[in-house]
């Protein structure tokens, strides 16, 4: 009797995977959306059944992706499946939203450098270096046309620039990897698990923003890529640069995530208005001073826990 009840409830959950993925796949500005949806049945069977029966399921998936679409769509289906999988499996394991989005992210960025690799070694397909060859393309017909108005300094200067802009870009494309994992992650995590829920199915909340706070080594992995980028002093363009910048990028994006919630902590300890907080994180992405602001204010918060002396003031 379970397991007639598996299938059919594993049936019906993968005739729903099938429509949102052909919506994903056929539909062009309504399968942005249904992209976002694609975790759910796989968060909902993996959070009812064991472990090994989710991975039947997602095997499952894999095959109708393959027969509704084509070699496309399978890096689609596996990136959400396996995501909505461990997801679901934490979720029954009771576990802390913010170790659900940590692990949906990994899982998730490891199907990307995986897509990624895989386009690049057996189909020839480098997106990022196709993206980066139509912006030279674009700065190129732009130079001509300001040297074809008689701005040759300006065009010199604007061609300067950008190249730094473009080099900074692929220097940082490991951490907008990462970014972009954490961001989708987390918008599939935000409109997946409502749903779930409405089939009964027990979610941990989210502690306050004010509440959360990363582990002190984090701190410490600052420091130490920081004193061997100034130690080691790479050669802008080698691996050892592009891997020092890229952690050194991610570990202070840490530290103004930092920043933010111990702000708001200090708002709701002192009883000021949130509104305050807000306006400053907004501020922050237009004003590069308060950016680095923020950013200290974690570091502070981490290195001499302010949370814990502001609580026995």
């Amino acid at each position: 009797m379970k397991n007639a009840r598996i299938l059919t409830e594993g049936a019906m959950l993968l005739a729903i995977f099938a429509v949102l993925l052909l919506i994903t796949i056929y539909v062009p500005l309504l399968g942005m959306v249904a992209n976002f949806f694609l975790a759910v049945p796989f968060i909902l069977f993996a959070a009812k059944n064991e472990w090994k029966m989710s991975l039947v399921f997602l095997a499952a998936s894999i095959l109708i992706s393959l027969i509704l679409g084509s070699l496309t769509s399978l890096p689609l289906a596996f990136a959400y499946g396996t995501t909505g999988v461990v997801t679901g499996y934490l979720i029954q394991r009771k576990k802390d939203r913010i170790i659900i989005l940590l692990a949906g992210t990994i899982v998730f960025l490891v199907n990307m450098i995986a897509s990624y690799a895989i386009s690049v070694a057996l189909f020839n397909i480098d997106i990022f270096k196709e993206i980066n060859d139509v912006m030279q393309d674009s700065l190129t017909k732009s130079a001509d046309m300001l040297k074809s108005l008689g701005q040759e300094a300006q065009a010199e200067q604007t061609i300067e620039q950008i190249k730094k802009a473009l080099s900074l870009v692929k220097t940082l494309f490991p951490s907008m990897i990462v970014i972009w994992s954490v961001v989708t992650t987390f918008i599939t995590q935000s409109v997946s698990l409502p749903i779930v829920k409405r089939f009964g199915i027990e979610i941990q909340k989210w502690k306050p923003f004010r509440e959360l706070s990363l582990p002190k080594s984090t701190l410490w992995y600052l420091l130490i890529t920081l004193t061997a980028s100034l130690l080691l002093h790479p050669e802008q363009g080698t691996y050892l640069y592009a891997a020092l910048f890229n952690l050194s990028f991610i570990l202070q994006a840490l530290m103004w995530f930092q920043g933010c919630t111990f702000l708001f902590y200090f708002l709701d300890v002192k009883g000021l208005s949130k509104s305050i907080g807000v306006i400053l994180l907004i501020a922050s992405f237009f004003i590069p001073i308060f950016l680095y602001i923020i950013g200290i204010l974690g570091i502070i918060d981490l290195g001499f826990d302010r949370r814990k002396k502001l609580r026995k003031k």
